[in-house]
């Protein structure tokens, strides 16, 4: 027969068998499962459209009550998935969905490294851990069902006490109340309109708020109503003393949730030990506590992070058990570096998940990139973020790498938001993490789009996880897990030797902080000065107390008595050697940020103490003609030297800023051409001190470290060399003067 087109598409079309899920939009089957639960069957054809009905009903039915589920993470992300972000005002209109309605027996895993705002307050006057997201998640946490159980409430009555709680564990105040009335009153909360029993224990927590010594010295510092009730139910547990045990810590973690109608273990530290965050930047900055980098912006991608213990770090055996045990794993959306990260580098924790082989592992993606975390990409700056640097910023991170962690990556489908939207957003620089397909198999991971957005959000310009359809796309991906795609064996490099840190000084953020203000308070401040220092280095983690050898004091000069010579080390603040005291304006103080900027200056001048013995400037002449002149400096001798570095740093640092050293190795020189400035070394001390510590201070040092993002290639020799002792005087301060001198800090710098 003549093989016309006819004959050549029918022939074509009868052999062909078509997938009845072709007709469901997305890729592999578990993101067309989602779709289909999500939208609903095709209308046609009509045996198909049955049959995908009843599939779609038995995946929205099967039961899944008594699965164990396990989400690490911290912040809003875990919150929010958990059971709704309980800080948004919007909470209570629907504070019962989300992981914990869909899996009543899930328990979060939260991050302990944040010391910021309340938290941060609380940690200047208590030796705990950062408990700021663990309030967070355990009012998200609360059950419906075990209200209505526990005190016999209705489903309106749960509603109007989800309210109270959100309201209650909210609270802000700046000012000490006089009583638990007055400061209910103050936040305006109504303990009667609850159940007489919840009534009655939150009441009696509230008034230990003023019995209690340790929580009373708290009420001086603005405080978050929510982290006092957790701070009091905790020292309820304990003895009479500041520290608190393991046990007692989660007792009163699991009293506190009862209370409130949270299962007693549905939220839990990572540890119990106090830890710091560092974040290293790609410049070879060391940023340290987790509030400081998370708002820092140091121009540069952050190239890796590590926990830093107070102590040995403890994993609770609960946590061990029920990572062990668990059915499904997930590891919440968040803070890339602020909120998983430092929950997976606990010790031996990552290597639990590992071990668990029968669980579903899933890693729910970020929305957006962050600013000051993921904006930037280490190996193209000029790239944007994508789901596979995600992953290799976790694996980068993470001993032992990604391998067993995840095998999933669920996030929310770009298609399905209105270009509209995402142009809002990226008018205000917000730019969403866009998935690389092809990148992320690659690495070994399977991709799972789906509709897992607030729908009324999106109705209002935004864009957010929703808790409800995170939760049931979960479950669906339980019940087809016999069906999830496997990708290709993962092509990511071996994961570095990630290890955790123990501080050399064995104390915590209290502590240290106790440490600081004995020694302040020998300099005999005004309290409004002594209060500034005290939240500078409360602040600035980094900032050692040895620092403060050479200082005896700070001296306040109005301007008409500055008459200090600008030649020197003077013309900000400078550190007076001979007095050992501070000299800064009086003026600054009306200025925070001036104020600090300037105790920066004079603090890290200080370091330098009286190295100097004598500075001189000679004229260099030719025949007449000036050609420059020479700074000659000529160092203290060695016995009588009060310096914070010993004499071969103090060479390195000279050299570092263009001071060469004569044949007498005491005295060091540098040519300045003629009409050309230079910074002495003690003001460059100070300065770079500042910036270091914080750059939005001495702008010219930032401008002078710019040539940092500047790719090498592009540079001519001059500039290679100048990138060179750039990058040598950061890591000088990173180690010498920080003294973040662990093995694991030193990979890459």
């Amino acid at each position: 027969m003549k093989n016309d087109p006819i004959t050549s598409c029918l022939s074509i079309l009868t052999e062909t068998r078509i997938d009845p899920f072709d007709l469901l939009p997305r890729r592999n089957l578990v993101e067309k499962l989602i779709e289909l639960v999500f939208a609903g069957a095709p209308a046609e054809p009509p045996l198909v459209a049955a049959a995908m009905s009843e599939l779609a009903a038995a995946l929205k039915q099967e039961d899944v009550s008594d699965l164990k589920v396990v989400v690490l993470g911290g912040g809003s992300g875990l919150s929010n998935i958990i059971g709704g972000d309980s800080c948004n005002p919007a909470w209570p209109d629907e504070p019962f969905s989300g992981i914990k309605k869909i899996f009543p027996h899930a328990t979060a895993i939260v991050c302990v490294t944040d010391d910021g705002g309340s938290t941060g307050e609380m940690l200047k006057d208590l030796p705990l851990i950062g408990f700021g997201d663990l309030r967070r998640v355990m009012l998200s946490s609360i059950q419906e069902k075990r209200l209505e159980q526990r005190y016999q409430l209705t489903g309106s009555q749960c509603q109007q006490t989800a309210e109270v709680l959100h309201r209650l564990f909210n609270a802000r105040f700046s000012e000490r109340p006089r009583g638990a009335s007055e400061l209910l009153t103050q936040i305006g909360v109504n303990l009667d309109v609850l159940a007489e029993d919840l009534a009655r224990e939150l009441q009696a927590l509230i008034e230990l708020f003023f019995d209690d010594f340790r929580v009373f010295q708290l009420l001086s510092r603005p405080q978050c109503v929510g982290n006092l009730l957790l701070a009091t139910s905790i020292y309820q547990q304990a003895g009479d003393g500041l520290r608190v045990n393991d046990d007692q810590l989660l007792a009163g973690l699991a009293s506190l949730a009862e209370i409130i109608g949270a299962n007693a273990g549905a939220v839990l530290p990572c540890t119990t030990t106090p830890a710091r965050l560092n974040v290293l930047y790609g410049n070879g900055v060391m940023v340290s506590g987790e509030s400081k980098a998370g708002g820092g912006w140091r121009n540069s991608p952050v190239d890796r992070v590590f926990v830093e213990f107070a102590d040995s770090p403890v994993v609770p055996a609960e946590v061990n058990r029920l990572l062990t045990e668990a059915d499904i794993i997930v590891m919440a959306p968040g803070s890339l570096y602020t909120s998983l990260l430092p929950i997976l580098q606990t010790p031996d924790l990552a290597e639990i998940i590992r071990n668990n082989d029968k669980a579903l592992k899933i890693l729910v993606a970020n929305l957006w990139a962050q600013k000051g975390e993921t904006e930037l990409v280490s190996d193209d700056p000029k790239r944007r973020f994508q789901v596979s640097d995600l992953i290799r910023a976790y694996h980068r991170n993470i001993p032992g790498g990604v391998k067993g962690l995840f095998n999933q990556v669920l996030l929310l489908g770009l298609q399905d938001i209105p270009g509209s939207i995402l142009q809002n957003y990226a008018v205000e620089e917000k730019v969403p993490i866009y998935l690389d397909r092809g990148r992320v198999w690659e690495m070994g991971f399977v991709p799972i789009e789906a509709r897992i957005f607030s729908e009324l959000a999106l109705q209002d310009g935004k864009i957010q996880h929703d808790p409800a359809s995170l939760a049931q796309a979960l479950k669906i991906i339980w019940g087809a897990r016999d069906r999830l795609d496997e990708a290709a064996p993962s092509q990511l490099p071996s994961a570095p030797a990630i290890t955790h840190v123990v501080r050399r000084v064995s104390y915590s953020p209290y502590q240290r902080l106790q440490l600081f203000a004995e020694e302040v308070k020998g300099w005999q401040l005004e309290p409004e000065i002594e209060d500034m220092a005290l939240d500078i280095f409360w602040r600035h983690g980094d900032i050692r107390l040895d620092h403060l050898d050479r200082i005896r004091g700070i001296d306040l000069i109005n301007r008409d008595q500055w008459q200090d010579s600008p030649k020197w080390d003077n013309v900000i603040s400078f550190y007076d050697e001979i007095s050992g005291n501070l000299k800064i304006l009086d003026e600054a103080k009306t200025d925070p940020d001036r104020f600090e900027f300037a105790f920066l200056v004079a603090l890290g001048q200080s370091l330098l103490g009286n190295f100097a013995s004598s500075r001189r400037l000679k004229e260099v002449e030719d025949n007449g003609e000036r050609f420059g002149q020479v700074l000659e400096l000529t160092l203290t001798p060695l016995a009588g030297r009060r310096c914070y570095l010993n004499h071969k740093d103090l060479d390195r640092f000279l050299r570092l800023v263009k001071m060469n050293p004569t044949a007498d190795d005491a005295v060091y020189t540098r040519l300045v051409n003629h009409g050309e400035g230079f910074t002495p070394p003690g003001m460059l001390m100070g300065l770079i001190y500042a910036w270091y510590l914080d750059n939005r201070f001495a702008s010219n040092i930032e401008y002078k470290m710019a040539i940092l993002a500047i790719p090498v290639s592009s540079l001519i020799s001059e500039q290679v060399r100048t990138l060179r002792r750039r990058q040598q005087t950061i890591s000088f301060f990173r180690k010498i003067i920080f003294r973040h001198t662990a093995g694991v800090y030193d990979e890459r710098f």
